[in-house]
């Protein structure tokens, strides 16, 4: 069960640290590095524009600067921040110190959240409220709503509450894991909304343990069925 989920949480979850790195490997003799960045976001941007449905060339253009402006201004903040934290992590350690982390971190997540807020007012002046969650599920490729389908699959007996519950937390672990800087951390805002959830769900009286176990004998039938299906 752990491995499944593991799966669906990182499925495609890609950092913005990820997204350079990427663009290192591919990058034309001729082109600099920072061309390559501009190229690889831009193309990661369009991709999501193109999951938003029937958009006009200028409103295509523009939301497509939007998410490709977002990417660039997440990756100053984190980048801002590791420059930080290795400037006072090569200071004697001491409270002080201690202090300092404690301040840039602050910093960090208060730069996130205003700019998180901002990005959302963006998008909404072109996109219908739909449209923004597929921008959303772009940006984290789609985790929030394959983990809730896995759960839903895997709990077939869930009570209307309890959905509404666990899709509200992965919902929440989504706006977080937007604007993470790495695949571990998108990972980590999952991993722990779903402790969460696997925590409330025990606590309804569902053995996690076992319903994972029947889930997996019920994944294996369906494929042994499907194989013994003529093709058409």
């Amino acid at each position: 069960m752990h491995h499944t989920f593991r799966s669906y949480l990182f499925a495609g979850v890609l950092s913005v640290t990820a997204v350079v790195s990427a663009a290192a490997q591919t990058t034309p003799p001729t082109e600099t590095k920072e061309a390559a960045y501009t190229r690889t976001i831009n193309e990661r941007a369009d991709k999501i524009v193109a999951t938003l449905g029937s958009l006009n060339a200028k409103t295509s253009g523009q939301v497509r600067d939007i998410i490709a402006g977002q990417y660039r201004a997440l990756n100053e903040i984190h980048e801002k921040q590791k420059a930080q934290v290795t400037a006072i992590k090569a200071k004697p350690q001491d409270e002080a110190t201690k202090a300092e982390l404690e301040k840039s971190e602050a910093a960090t997540n208060a730069a996130l959240d205003k700019l998180h807020a901002q990005y959302l007012k963006k998008l909404e002046r072109h996109l219908t409220a739909a449209q923004v969650e597929k921008v959303k599920d772009g940006m984290t490729y789609s985790v929030a709503p394959n983990t809730m389908r896995a759960y839903n699959d895997m709990l077939p007996n869930l009570t209307e509450a309890q959905k509404a519950q666990m899709l509200a937390w992965l919902v929440e672990a989504r706006e977080h894991a937007m604007d993470a800087s790495t695949s571990e951390k998108k990972h980590a805002w999952f991993g722990k909304y779903k402790g969460k959830i696997n925590n409330y769900l025990s606590a309804a009286g569902i053995d996690m343990n076992q319903a994972g176990k029947d889930w997996q004998a019920r994944i294996a039938e369906r494929k042994a069925a499907e194989a013994t299906q003529p093709a058409k």
